[in-house]
């Protein structure tokens, strides 16, 4: 498989996990619990952040196996949990989830985009 799928895959991960750190930029839990459209796009980036991760792991699975500290299985079962009960997620594991897993994937994200940059 070619290595620009990943790297198309890991951009879209990046892109994802940016704009959730973007919207909830100056909000608080409240104000999150409060406002569908906040709600609804940190859902649809959670979902698209787990489908790529879900992909990585499905056609890469030797990267996935090097970078064994991303949860890769984990963004997958969330992307899961969303998909297949959006009604029925609870709002507060959206706000939990983008404000600490989140900014943490992001900086993960950057060193591997680092590390690629070296020809590692």
């Amino acid at each position: 498989m070619s290595l620009d799928r990943l790297v198309t895959y890991l951009d879209r991960m990046q892109r994802a996990a940016s704009e959730i750190c973007s919207f909830l930029h100056g909000i608080d839990r409240d104000a999150f619990l409060n406002d569908l459209e906040k709600q609804r796009a940190i859902g649809m980036n959670l979902v698209l952040l787990g489908e790529a991760a879900s992909r990585i792991s499905e056609e890469y699975p030797e990267f996935t196996v090097d970078h064994p500290d991303l949860p890769w299985h984990a963004l997958g079962d969330f992307r899961n949990r969303i998909a297949q009960g959006y009604v029925d997620i609870e709002l507060t594991a959206l706000w939990d989830m983008a404000q600490t897993s989140v900014p943490d994937l992001l900086s993960q994200l950057d060193s591997i985009r680092h590390w690629r940059a070296e020809g590692e």
